[in-house]
């Protein structure tokens, strides 16, 4: 009974393996609904539409409500769900999700048996080989590769889904600076307004004889100024603007969008910092591949020594006949196997295994480097949101209405003749420029709020000219001094 025990036992592990390499498939939709899942609650605080499939049909429904967004003013929520359908490189990113995930397949597919057929002549027989061999032990390693395989596509799906929440947050911060920039230079374009009425009441003045060189002269210096900075002001909403359709993956015709006035009010209150690292921890994809790699990586530790040793296992089957030339000759049949092992003279594996246990301390440490790296994250970008909005409500509370309140005082003096109409024209372009300052402050937050977001539930935002923390720092330039 034992022998019969002992081939019951070997099919049932072939016939295993075989449906283990039969149920791997390829997803039909390139796991863009498990990206999908991951990335919901990460998207810069918009819920990710259905991730753009290859089909047809999908595709001109996507251009069709990207079109519908589009005909009206674009808001950030709509900025972000275009670039999530629209842009580009997003889509090269889930495609080579889809390329990982037909490799996955391939490498859990069971290689092809070889068939090997010979035929050999001497002066009196002839002799016919035939042999079939598969390599044995990818068939009895095929759990273990299917369970790695499974481990390493996970790691790339969490790679995809933080790759969509930075192209959100990337299109939410070119919104906010966009719609910024917009703001900044209506501002600039008040300021220079009230500069030209006063370089020209001065030039009308020199004229008759009432004013000096000197006083024309600060006039239409003031000019010059207030006209560079407009040049500047257009410049940068420009390209703004240029960034913020680079982000949407638009051009042409379909870059010709609206964009808001201002931008969202302040919030009531800012966020406190309670709870924050342990979240960050928690929902950041960063750490979770860190820690799935981990897993990984120790997983694969305790046959790694094994694998170097006996990796080349191989088993052949043969059946050989052998001919007579003679008419009256029998044939002979030979019938066999043959098992291919190597043998452990040289390599005992124990390498294998060393490289194995300095991987697995690897992946600890970086699993710790990354927590680590998360938590100051996250502390320096709520300390940049904090301090943000403290500025923020500083100018919208306090500087900004003082502004007014000084040039309505100087209406009425002027009205009253205690003040002449160039205090009048100069406390109009501190007050503009008060606003402009004021509506940075406010871009500033925004941005912040835009990086904290990230930092908490995806990993770190990449650079990008003109962020919140850059920002906050002292600046050699000020148009308050204009």
């Amino acid at each position: 009974m034992k022998p019969r025990t002992h081939r019951s036992r070997t099919a049932a592990l072939a016939v295993s393996a075989t449906l283990l390499a039969g149920c791997a498939s390829v997803s039909p939709d390139g796991l863009r609904s498990e990206v999908q899942a991951l990335a919901q609650g990460r998207t810069a605080g918009v819920d990710a539409p259905a991730l753009l499939a290859a089909d047809a049909a999908a595709q001109a429904e996507a251009q069709a409500a990207i079109q519908r967004w589009l005909a009206e003013p674009l808001t950030a929520d709509a900025a972000v769900r275009i670039a999530l359908l629209n842009h580009p490189g997003l889509q090269a990113r889930l495609a080579q999700l889809g390329v990982q995930d037909a490799d996955r397949v391939r490498a859990l597919t069971l290689p092809n048996p070889t068939l090997g057929l010979g035929r050999l002549v001497n002066g009196r027989e002839r002799e016919i080989e035939r042999s079939l061999s598969f390599g044995l032990i990818d068939l009895v390693t095929l759990p273990w590769r299917s369970r790695w395989q499974e481990q390493a596509l996970q790691q790339a799906t969490l790679g995809a889904a933080q790759e969509v929440a930075r192209r959100a947050t990337d299109a939410r911060r070119a919104w906010i600076a966009a719609v910024a920039a917009q703001q900044v230079l209506a501002a600039h374009e008040r300021m220079h307004e009230a500069a030209e009425a006063g370089a020209e009441l001065a030039r009308r003045m020199a004229h008759v004889g009432h004013w000096s060189r000197l006083q024309q002269a600060r006039e239409q210096a003031a000019l010059a100024a207030s006209a560079a900075q407009l040049a500047q002001a257009r410049l940068a909403a420009g390209a703004a603007r240029e960034e913020l359709a680079s982000a949407l993956g638009l051009w042409g015709a379909a870059a010709q969008f609206t964009l808001p006035d201002r931008l969202p009010d302040l919030p009531a209150q800012p966020l406190p910092a309670d709870g924050i690292e342990t979240r960050a921890l928690r929902e950041r994809l960063d750490v979770q591949a860190a820690r799935l790699a981990l897993e990984r990586t120790a997983d694969r530790q305790g046959t790694s020594g094994i694998a170097s040793v006996f990796g080349e296992i191989g088993l052949r089957y043969q059946r050989n006949t052998t001919t007579g030339r003679d008419a009256a000759a029998r044939s002979d049949v030979q019938r066999g196997w043959e098992l291919a092992l190597p043998l452990p003279l040289f390599d005992w594996g124990g390498a294998a295994s060393a490289r194995a246990r300095a991987l697995t301390q690897q992946s600890a440490a970086e699993l710790q480097h990354t927590a680590l790296a998360a938590r100051s994250e996250v502390r320096t970008r709520w300390l940049a949101y904090r301090t943000a909005w403290d500025l923020a409500r500083q100018q919208a509370d306090a500087v900004v209405p003082l502004r007014r309140a000084i040039q309505d005082e100087t209406l009425l003096r002027y009205n009253g003749m205690l003040a002449s109409v160039w205090d009048l024209l100069a406390e109009a372009r501190a007050s503009t420029a008060a606003v402009a300052q004021a509506t940075q402050a406010q871009r500033d937050f925004w941005l912040a709020d835009t990086d904290l977001q990230l930092a908490i539930t995806a990993g770190p935002p990449g650079p990008m000219p003109g962020s919140a923390t850059a920002s906050l720092l002292p600046s050699s330039t000020s148009t308050a001094g204009h």
